[in-house]
């Protein structure tokens, strides 16, 4: 694996609590705006599109004058609290450690044993993490946080790191729009795959960034 430098910290954002009956919804907005909505394509994790036409919640998930920085998210991201990604929205968190960095997308689970020493977090979207209902939620969100590692493996297989620039690229294109991705430090995709940061920004500005 080259060597990677920590990436800065370019995100301010905040986390709302909802819903003091049943599940706990944090959801957080990064900045700037991601843009229009889009769903997710790759059939490995295509179970979070069908999980989208459910019903959401219920009429008791209100707000509640309540706010949390992004670092109290980390801590409970870091004291074993499991979260889940909202399946319902194109969004997701990149949590990095000290050598690499992981993707966590829509139906995912974050925290519990997964993400011990993470020291950073990344909102992408309009970030909403929810408390799961009950133990079928809970192993069906590690099971989905396991599919996105896998899938991301699939691209640090490639043998040349200006390939594994390139897939990592191509695949979060597939998630969301421009203005977010444009908006995600060289170093988060590096520590995904296993490159230099240098790699990504010449694969960047060959794709015309």
């Amino acid at each position: 694996m080259d060597a990677q430098s920590k990436p800065p910290s370019l995100y301010s954002s905040s986390v709302k609590r909802l819903d003091q009956k049943r599940s706990h919804i944090f959801t957080v907005q990064a900045k700037p705006p991601s843009g229009n909505a889009m769903h997710l394509e790759d059939g490995t994790v295509k179970w979070w599109t069908e999980r989208a036409k459910q019903p959401f919640g219920s009429s008791s998930n209100v707000p509640v004058n309540e706010t949390l920085a992004v670092d109290s998210l980390l801590k409970k991201i870091n004291r074993g609290d499991l979260l889940v990604v909202n399946s319902r929205r194109r969004n997701g968190l990149i949590l990095f450690r000290e050598f690499y960095a992981e993707f966590a997308g829509p139906g995912a689970a974050v925290g519990g044993d997964f993400d011990q020493g993470c020291h950073k977090i990344i909102p992408l979207g309009n970030l909403s993490l929810i408390e799961p209902h009950d133990h079928e939620d809970h192993q069906k969100a590690l099971k989905i946080r396991l599919q996105w590692i896998r899938l991301t493996q699939n691209f640090t297989d490639q043998p040349r790191s200006a390939d594994r620039a390139q897939m990592i690229l191509d695949q979060f294109k597939t998630y969301f729009d421009k203005s977010t991705i444009d908006n995600v430090p060289n170093e988060a995709f590096a520590l995904m795959v296993g490159v230099l940061p240098q790699t990504v920004r010449r694969v960047r500005q060959g794709m015309g960034r």
